[in-house]
C-alpha cells in the first residue's frame, strides 16, 4: 500500500546515502554533497558546515530569518544535540526545532512538507558520510 503520493508539489528528498542526498522537484532530480537547507517552500541554499563541531549561532540564525513553523535539524550520520546557546535566534522567533540524525530528517521533511506545511530541512552532510 502506498502512503504517498507519487508527485510532491514541493521539492522533495529522493534518496539518501554517506555524505550525499538526492533532491527532486517537478520530474528533476539533483545530488547534493555538502550541507544544505531545504524548505517546502522553494527554499535552498548551502548551509556552510562540513561537520557538527563547526556549527555556530549563526547557523540557527540564518534559519529562523526563512520564517517556517518548524526546523527539522538533521545532525549528521547519528543524533546529536546542538547546544542550547546556538538557538537563540530560533527560541527568540518561537521557531520549533526537531534534532535527528540527516536520514531521519529526510524521511520527516518529505512527509511534513508534503502535508503542505512550512518546513525548513538543515541537513548536515559530512564529507563521505564522516563526522567532524
Amino acid at each position: 500500500m502506498k502512503l504517498q503520493p507519487d508527485h510532491f508539489d514541493v521539492q522533495s528528498i529522493l534518496g539518501y546515502g554517506p555524505g550525499w542526498i538526492g533532491l527532486g522537484r517537478n520530474g528533476t532530480a539533483e545530488k547534493i554533497e555538502q550541507s544544505i537547507v531545504i524548505g517546502s517552500r522553494g527554499e535552498k541554499f548551502d548551509w556552510k558546515c562540513a561537520h557538527f563541531d563547526q556549527l555556530t549561532e549563526d547557523h540557527f540564525t540564518l534559519l529562523a530569518k526563512t520564517q517556517p513553523e518548524l526546523v527539522i535539524f538533521g545532525s549528521g550520520s547519528r543524533l546529536r544535540f546542538p547546544p542550547p546557546a546556538l538557538l537563540r535566534g530560533l527560541i527568540d522567533c518561537h521557531i520549533g526545532l526537531e534534532t535527528m540524525d540527516t536520514v531521519a530528517a529526510c524521511r520527516t521533511y518529505n512527509i511534513l512538507a508534503g502535508e503542505g506545511r512550512r518546513v525548513i530541512a538543515a541537513l548536515l552532510i559530512e564529507p563521505d558520510g564522516t563526522e567532524g
